[in-house]
């Protein structure tokens, strides 16, 4: 075991020719041992954050009753998940403001032209795009609920100056920087879930904050909604839809103020958790085989993100699903308008999209955990999706009801996308390589959403019927890739199997914490 132990990282480069040859057997340097699996970058000198908690508990035994974690676990809910869920509400709410306000005359106001609005709905995710790599390596570097806090009070002024634009570059200005600080909320979130939660539990909470995308629909539907009319029966000082972006923002830098006072970095500096429960917070976590933290660089696993196969599956799922997502999020009130219904029937209108995708969030979330398919599971909302939007094209403009129904049915469409994200948390191992890989496939996101905006073309309105079309092909695309890295994970599992029943393997002391990545610890085991 110390020849083990003693083979250090070296973070600065590692060829890696074969990564898979960290999990084969190698004959042990001692004549007569058993074979044993050599993992090269096993270090104790560098391992993860979470073996701090044990410091001055060595040799004890931790106990802990089934009774004690699932009061633990209603703790940590209870002080985690409700700031998690604000945010994201407001992430969402923040970045579709702009489709609100295009129904209540900003258009006009700022002199828009052409296809100047679909720009300003791809500008959002350049600046996203331009961010999204540096501000992985800080998640990793900086404390994490302090870097996240900054860019959330960040965000929140950004968006309240968009009531002061008065042209077309002024707002692709404050798009491009409201995108840049938005960047950090969604891999920070992945962190925050993988660093607390179990595997088993990662996928519902993921689908619990991430359907506060769809309170945020309703949210921001019902505020424009009373905004518009209140001005247009009683008047203000300023247009209806700079008061939205006013309120909206401000809201936002409110809740990024007690974010950063409330929430914390990781376990170990948990205000609201006793010094036995931040050892229990750690110790219950041990079965991800992955800890809370590492802040150190590593070459290695860098290299490993980029050369495997479920990086690149995972981006081109992130691609090709939000074209669809940039799309409908920018238009949506537009498309309404489009089935015959009045600019502030739209906005009301919008809101059962919400409770749609909220339902098949927790939905999908509960279900993929308990039967331990999240995977297979999520593609039911990208089919219901393209159910949906088989409606909106194929139905004749008499059918208004219909067609609005499709729309309400493509609100499922996040389960695959936020399926893959906790996967993120799930089954990326290795700090470095978990940012890359997060980093990989936001910037595939962001691509995907660029596209999405410019399928909308100023020349098809109001039915856009070559970007309905185009979000129907790739909705079939990503179910086809949900299967593909579904069949490649249970093989990825099988092979692990097989290196652990080998004669001669062991497992190495804190094996779980010493950062090593998800394809080098032959411990570690895929959820599907």
């Amino acid at each position: 075991m110390a020849a083990m132990e003693d083979r250090k990282d070296v973070s600065a480069g590692d060829p890696e020719k074969n990564m898979d040859a960290d999990l084969q057997l190698t004959p042990s340097p001692v004549e007569g041992d058993a074979p044993s699996v050599v993992l090269k970058h096993a270090d104790r000198n560098d391992a993860d954050e979470a073996l701090k908690a044990f410091v001055g508990h060595e040799g004890e035994v931790i106990v802990m009753t089934p009774e004690m974690e699932s009061k633990l676990l209603r703790k940590i809910d209870l002080n985690l998940m409700p700031m998690l869920c604000a945010v994201y509400c407001m992430n969402y709410l923040d970045k579709t403001c702009i489709s609100y306000a295009s129904v209540m005359n900003m258009k006009q106001d700022l002199g828009l032209k052409d296809n100047e609005y679909s720009w300003l709905g791809s500008m959002f995710y350049f600046g996203y795009l331009a961010w999204e790599y540096p501000t992985n390596r800080l998640l990793q570097r900086l404390p994490l609920a302090k870097w996240s806090s900054v860019n959330i009070i960040m965000w929140g002024l950004v968006l309240a100056c968009m009531a002061a634009t008065k042209n077309f570059a002024g707002a692709m200005t404050v798009r491009f920087f409201l995108g840049l600080f938005e960047s950090a909320v969604t891999p920070g979130f992945a962190l925050f879930t993988s660093q607390w939660y179990t595997k088993k539990e990662q996928g519902m909470r993921t689908g619990i904050w991430f359907s506060f995308n769809g309170f945020a629909q309703i949210l921001g539907g019902l505020v424009a909604y009373g905004i518009s009319v209140g001005v247009e029966k009683h008047g203000a000082a300023i247009p209806g839809w700079q008061i939205v972006f006013l309120t909206i923002g401000l809201l936002t830098f409110a809740i990024g103020v007690v974010f950063l006072f409330l929430m914390p970095d990781n376990q170990l500096n948990a205000r609201f958790l006793t010094p036995q429960e931040k050892v229990m917070a750690v110790q219950r976590i041990r079965l991800n085989n992955q800890g809370v933290g590492n802040k150190h660089f590593k070459m290695y696993q860098l290299k490993e993100a980029l050369l495997d196969p479920m990086t690149w599956a995972f981006a081109l799922y992130a691609l090709v699903a939000d074209i669809p997502n940039g799309g409908i999020s920018n238009f949506f009130s537009q498309l309404i308008q489009s089935f015959g219904y009045t600019a502030n029937q739209s906005l009301l209108y919008g809101t059962p999209g919400g409770a749609v995708e909220i339902i098949s969030l927790i939905l999908c979330g509960y279900l993929g955990d308990r039967y331990g398919h999240r995977i297979l599971i999520s593609t039911s909302g990208i089919l219901c999706s393209f159910v949906g939007m088989l409606l909106i094209v194929c139905l004749p403009t008499s059918h208004p009801s219909g067609r609005l129904a499709g729309y309400y049915l493509t609100g499922a469409s996040a389960t695959g996308f936020v399926a893959l994200l906790s996967l993120i948390s799930s089954n990326v191992a290795g700090y470095t390589k978990k940012t890359t890989v997060a980093a990989i496939y936001l910037i595939f996101y962001c691509v995907g959403n660029i596209i999405g905006p410019q399928t909308f073309q100023a020349k098809d309105a109001p039915d856009y019927r070559p970007a309905e079309i185009t979000i129907l092909v790739c909705y079939f695309i990503v179910m086809c890739d949900l299967v593909c890295i579904y069949w490649y994970t249970r093989r990825q599992n099988v092979r692990k199997a097989a290196v652990r029943a080998a004669s001669g393997y062991r497992k190495l002391e804190a094996q779980e914490f010493l950062d090593l990545t998800d394809r080098e610890n032959p411990e570690f085991v895929y959820t599907l």
